[in-house]
């Protein structure tokens, strides 16, 4: 005999006319937030962020050397800068759970885009991911709210 627990025979069904809750044909009602399908959205939003600067800090660090083979004008400051941002892009990966960290990720690409003074290159990384950054803002707040 078996567990009338366990048996996927005797579990609740909705009735053949009325959907699912959760199912396309569910409509939300007015006024709620429509759910976004996430398990946990934040977690996702955060890990957007962290990937985001994660991939702008490994792009940073890569960029030094054809910055000083093709523009030739990047010394030691200079350099030094752009590993700071790095690492500060790093820092802030690890810290996406806290809520300043979205605005000063915001900061990093503004502070990115200042070292355009340095080089031209890095003024066009940073409007780059300047523009990557503001997507991903946009997306925490679709998801977010």
């Amino acid at each position: 005999m078996t567990d009338p627990e366990r048996d996927p025979r005797t579990s609740e069904q909705p009735p053949a006319d009325q959907p699912a809750a959760g199912s396309p044909g569910e409509q939300p009602t007015v006024g709620q937030p429509r759910p976004s399908g996430l398990r946990n959205p934040e977690r996702a939003v955060r890990g957007l962020g962290a990937g985001t600067l994660s991939l702008e800090a490994l792009v940073l660090v890569l960029a030094i050397q054809p910055i000083r083979v093709v523009g030739g004008d990047l010394g030691g400051p200079a350099i030094a800068v752009v590993v700071a941002l790095a690492v500060a892009a790093i820092g802030l990966a690890g810290v996406m759970r806290r809520p300043w960290a979205w605005h000063a990720g915001t900061v990093l690409q503004g502070l990115l885009m200042l070292a355009g003074l340095l080089h031209w290159s890095l003024f066009a990384l940073g409007v780059i991911f300047a523009l990557v950054w503001a997507y991903a803002l946009h997306v925490r707040r679709v998801i977010l709210g």
